[in-house]
């Protein structure tokens, strides 16, 4: 909470938490790990100068996998709706405002390039094609950067029940819904789709279900992985007019169902479809929205393809062997 506070207040994300940080690393001295591989690291629990520090002087291989922007920017994780590109040269002044008396964004984007520079034995993987092409044009762009992307576990994620034949499915799944995960366009969609057309959100809180206009059914954040897979395998298709995102697991958890995917171009998120399995809009682009899905009802997809390109790209196993891989040639070249 603290951490958090000096956030919104000062603008201080990744500079507190500084006695969580020694637990971690005394963690880290007691295991005296072969590899280190670290994830998201800026959500209010790490000093990530004090671990960097530490990091560098025991010299011992990092792979560290990128789920956002946030490594190379003065703090933001996304920078579409924005439209800046001040993270190719130099962060200065974000237009994102994310502290109440303090803009770090300058002193955050020089930390983490002398930070990360310090280690020598760093290699980035990102979980997007999307995402490392941004590397590349950042100062980290020197960097190994490998791309392997999310997978789901198959033996859980599968179709489970036949598609609906009666009343044509729209589903949409989101951790947080907000105007970034593309709320506001399935309102409109509601209004502009035949009224056969059902609408079933999953993430919502309490608050915004209540005030969901007629066609959308609501449900809130759910943890019963059964009630999402009958969901998902049920839908006729997946909507994700995501405006902010890397690489949206939903849409290959989906896939893994048997359903099609209709998505915004946004980030990394057409990677998971290709022609037989989805398609791809333009942001904003609700005409073509209602087109696509209008499209998906007349020529449906064949669940049989979102299932084997799930198979074939997303499995869970297969990442984790992709990773397997990549510690060895770290191992090898250390």
């Amino acid at each position: 909470y603290i951490h958090y506070l000096q956030h919104r207040l000062f603008d201080k994300e990744g500079l507190a938490s500084r006695k969580a940080t020694r637990v971690l690393i005394q963690q880290i001295q007691e295991i005296a790990p072969d590899i280190i591989h670290l994830h998201n690291i800026h959500d209010h629990y790490l000093n990530y100068p004090f671990l960097f520090e530490f990091l560098a002087s025991i010299d011992t291989p990092v792979v560290w996998t990128q789920h956002d922007c946030w490594a190379f920017t003065g703090g933001c994780m996304y920078f579409d709706m924005l439209n800046c590109g001040e993270w190719k040269s130099g962060c200065k002044c974000c237009p994102e405002k994310r502290a109440l008396f303090g803009n770090r964004s300058k002193e955050q984007f020089r930390l983490k390039k002398e930070c990360f520079a310090e280690i020598k034995n760093l290699t980035f993987v990102s979980v997007s094609d999307w995402l490392k092409g941004l590397f590349e044009e950042s100062v980290q762009k020197n960097r190994r950067i490998e791309t392997i992307h999310n997978g789901v576990d198959l033996q859980t994620f599968r179709p489970i029940c036949a598609k609906s034949d009666k009343q044509f499915k729209i589903l949409g799944v989101a951790a947080v819904w907000d105007k970034r995960k593309g709320l506001d366009d399935f309102l409109k969609l509601r209004e502009m789709l035949p009224k056969d057309y059902k609408i079933t959100l999953v993430g919502l809180t309490q608050k915004q279900v209540n005030v969901l206009p007629d066609g959308i059914t609501g449900i809130t954040r759910t943890t019963n992985v059964d009630e999402l897979i009958q969901l998902y395998s049920n839908a006729n298709v997946f909507v994700n007019p995501t405006y902010s995102d890397n690489f949206p697991t939903t849409n290959i958890e989906a896939l893994a169902c048997g359903t099609p995917v209709i998505t915004y171009k946004t980030g990394g998120s057409p990677e998971a479809v290709d022609d037989m399995t989805g398609i791809v809009i333009e942001q904003g682009n609700i005409g073509g929205l209602v087109n696509a899905i209008i499209q998906m009802k007349n020529n449906p997809l064949l669940s049989s393809a979102c299932r084997k390109r799930a198979e074939m790209c997303f499995d869970k196993d297969k990442c984790y062997e992709k990773y397997i891989r990549l510690y060895k040639g770290e191992l090898d070249n250390y």
